[in-house]
């Protein structure tokens, strides 16, 4: 009986060894990529048809969105005029994000996966899930927010017929009665808006894309119109006092500013659908401070950049294989589509905006710290990844640590200006962070990319990675929780589905070009 139970006890201890060695092996596995030339000829791929006009006009669509209706109300509230400053400060950090994208979009120049690819490449397949479901959280909400606000514009818009004015339940387009400290309430126009656009984006890119040329073109009308007049208006006493509730609250408010940047990746999604997909600097179209406002456009542009982000997960295995499959005549992500359309309108429908966006940016400022790591991994000359040296540790190895030393002084920057702690500590971790910053430009080699190539590497990426951190260490305190629950959440789905099914797709053809000079022969 003894010896059964020692068996019984053997076995279950090896096969928990088991899966926890195939989880380890899974998780770290890095990718290099498949050529897409299959994808752009096949009848169920995407097809190329946008030019550079229309990245340009897919960029300038993505910024003109979450930045002035939806965010700046929310942070306003707690900022004041202060909130100016807060576009500033985001609007910096997201120049040094521009310079990190804009080397990798051309090194990767021909499939869709944005941040989720670079992580996938340069880092492993665990980082590249959770990148990815930090990521789009992020736009499924930003899409809800617009979506609600939007639905508040058409139903006052609507009030203005005599016949209907006052005769609109608030939970029309409004949002109603409100429920669990005002998480909840209802609004039925959202949904159907973004059902709306859901249809649009699933005709094709070609339709979709001359919607989003005509309502950009429209709305930076319209912007300039607003400026020019409102130059006009402006009560200079409104100006005081200008941070009516401290400097803390302006930097959480540029935590939450920051979502109106963002959309980097809608450009480097657009990879495989572009006639020449080189075209990196169309990267540079998001940081464009002057295109704040609102419109249908920022939705149009966070479906459709979710939607092929699906699709590359669900070619790689990640996730199932329905969000891979593209119609064999729009040429388009329909399933993703349609699965994208749904979540945003739950939450569009159910949500409270304000209550939204005390949890936005959470995936972009984590993404694209990951975006600048990736920068400086990829120019490392002797690459080697994850395999062990005959040193201690790797140099490999060495770099990231240092990059995520950097990332943790950057925390613990942010969190004890937070909590006003003294400021030596501050300068503590910052004389921490110059440090690690001076390991990675001393104990590593640099070689310069293909295509475009970011100035200053490690430095700007080093610096990039500190404030996108520090930012986060200004968020809302709900926006750790949903931080830490997703993460959660990621890893269970990774553990129980993706890990099993995942295809990184390995082409030693693509090694060649991706790697750098000295280690392509």
């Amino acid at each position: 009986m003894a010896s059964t139970m020692d068996d019984s006890r053997h076995k279950d201890a090896t096969s928990s060894s088991t899966c926890f060695s195939h989880f380890c092996s899974s998780a770290l596995r890095a990718k290099t990529l498949k050529s897409s030339s299959s994808t752009n000829n096949s009848s169920d791929g995407l097809i190329r048809r946008l030019g550079v006009f229309d990245l340009i006009l897919l960029g300038v669509g993505a910024s003109i969105g979450a930045g002035i209706f939806v965010v700046t109300g929310t942070v306003a509230r707690d900022a004041g005029p202060g909130v100016t400053i807060s576009f500033i400060l985001a609007g910096a950090s997201c120049v040094l994000n521009a310079l990190c994208y804009a080397e990798l979009a051309s090194r990767f120049p021909a499939v869709v996966g944005g941040a989720y690819l670079y992580a996938y490449t340069a880092f492993n397949e665990i980082t590249a899930f959770l990148v990815f479901m930090q990521l789009m959280l992020d736009y499924h909400i930003g899409a809800a927010s617009i979506a609600r606000s939007l639905a508040s514009y058409v139903a006052t818009i609507f009030e203005l017929i005599p016949a209907l004015k006052g005769n609109i339940p608030p939970w029309v387009g409004h949002g109603g009665q409100e429920f669990f400290g005002g998480t909840l309430s209802i609004n039925i126009l959202a949904p159907i808006l973004l059902a709306v656009l859901t249809v649009i984006l699933c005709l094709g890119v070609g339709e979709s894309s001359a919607v989003n040329s005509f309502m950009t073109a429209a709305k930076v009308v319209i912007v300039i119109f607003v400026i020019i007049v409102g130059s006009f208006k402006v009560d200079v006493d409104n100006w005081s006092p200008f941070a009516p509730n401290g400097v803390k609250h302006i930097f959480t408010g540029a935590t939450v500013v920051f979502f109106a940047y963002v959309g980097f990746d809608a450009v480097a999604n657009s990879a495989e659908e572009s006639k020449r997909p080189q075209y990196w600097s169309c990267c540079w179209a998001y940081n464009n401070p002057s295109s704040w406002s609102i419109c249908p456009v920022y939705m149009m542009e966070c479906f459709s950049e979710q939607s092929r982000l699906y699709l590359g997960l669900g070619r790689d295995g990640l996730l199932p294989s329905i969000f891979a499959k593209v119609h064999p005549i729009r040429h388009t992500p329909i399933h993703s589509q349609i699965w994208v359309g749904i979540i945003a309108a739950v939450l569009g429908g159910l949500f409270n905006v304000h209550i939204l966006s005390h949890i936005l940016s959470v995936g972009s400022l984590t993404g694209y710290s990951v975006v600048a790591a990736c920068v400086v991994t990829l120019r490392w000359k002797n690459n080697t990844g994850n395999r062990v040296s005959s040193k201690c540790i790797s140099t490999w190895c060495e770099g990231v640590l240092c990059i995520f030393l950097v990332a943790c002084c950057g925390f613990a920057a942010g969190v004890l200006y937070r909590f006003g702690t003294h400021f030596i500590f501050m300068i503590v971790a910052v004389v921490i962070a110059i440090m690690a910053c001076a390991a990675l430009c001393f104990r590593q080699a640099y070689s310069d990319p293909p295509g475009f190539s970011c100035p200053w590497v490690p430095i700007v990426p080093s610096v990039c990675i500190f404030f996108n951190i520090y930012l986060f260490a200004q968020l809302h305190y709900e926006a750790w929780i949903r931080f830490i629950i997703l993460s959660i959440v990621s890893v269970g789905i990774y553990a129980f589905y993706g890990q099993y099914h995942a295809n990184p797709r390995l082409d030693e053809t693509i090694i060649y070009h991706m790697a750098p000079e000295e280690d392509r022969h």
